[in-house]
């Protein structure tokens, strides 16, 4: 589909990193901002941010795993501005574990943000975002851990494939249907945010001890940081999300490579192998 015309852009996960950075990409195109976020004083620093830089935007801090809350965010970007033109399930959060150590509780919190975030968006808005008749635009933020899988990030994995399987059935509900909204997901390699702290929302008898984790665990998560502190620049993912959507891309990769460890995914698959080594 066509670029985003101005208009309004609904971005979850949108105080810092990624999300950040599509809002800020979305007011360079003048379109109106709802960000939404957990974090309520980085959100209210982030809106303050931007609106300094000339750009309209409002802020709402909410827990996108409630499906309530995420309905509030609906009710109020449609009450202030009357219609949404993009809407952008960023909201992620990350933990590094074998699966046998990934606690119940792990998988509630990682499934809760990542998967239930997006679902819980695409029922809040895109009713409504129909009912306008309007073109417009859906897309949620995976992973190349949506396409592949990283050793010791079971939950992470299974959350970003979900996503990416969600969106392209989305793509394909909204086709049947002749929707004027496009879909497509992002599916960025390490960017530099700060995803691999993202535990520091829960709370603290939830915390993983990264003492209490084995030897090659704990050797994983290390290399995770390491990765995520040479990774891209946010603005980059941002940008590549808006290059694709004026293209009409569906699957958004942020980085040359990526499409080489998909490919040896499917050879696996089709020449009946083991899973290739993702090496982080």
């Amino acid at each position: 589909m066509p670029e985003p015309a101005p208009g309004t852009a609904v971005i979850t996960g949108a105080a810092e990193g990624i999300g950040r950075a599509i809002a800020e990409e979305a007011a360079a195109r003048g379109m109106r901002l709802v960000l939404a976020d957990i974090d309520a004083a980085r959100l209210e620093a982030t809106v303050a941010a931007l609106r300094s830089a000339g750009a309209e935007a409002e802020g709402l801090r909410t827990d996108v795993s409630k499906a309530a809350e995420v309905d509030a965010l609906a009710d109020f970007a449609f009450a202030r501005f009357g219609g949404v033109r993009l809407l952008v399930a960023n909201a992620g959060v990350a933990c590094a574990k074998p699966v046998w150590e990934t606690t119940p509780g792990d998988w509630e919190w990682v499934v809760g943000v990542n998967l239930y975030g997006v679902t819980n968006a695409l029922r809040a808005f895109l009713p409504r975002m129909l009912a306008a008749g309007e073109p417009g635009h859906v897309s949620a933020t995976a992973s190349m851990a949506g396409l592949l899988s990283l050793p010791g990030m079971a939950a992470y994995n299974a959350s970003k494939h979900a996503v990416v399987t969600v969106m392209e059935g989305l793509h394909h509900d909204l086709t049947v249907r002749g929707a004027k909204i496009g879909a497509s997901v992002l599916c960025p390699g390490w960017v530099r945010t700060r995803i691999a702290l993202s535990e520091r929302n829960r709370t603290a008898g939830e915390v993983t001890r990264p003492e209490a984790l084995d030897p090659v665990a704990q050797k994983m998560v290390g290399a995770v940081h390491q990765a995520v502190s040479q990774g891209i620049e946010p603005r980059d993912a941002a940008k590549a999300l808006f290059s694709a959507i004026e293209d009409g891309r569906f699957y958004v990769l942020t980085h040359a490579n990526s499409k080489s460890g998909v490919k040896s995914r499917l050879e696996d698959i089709l020449a009946d192998r083991v899973p290739t080594l993702v090496r982080l």
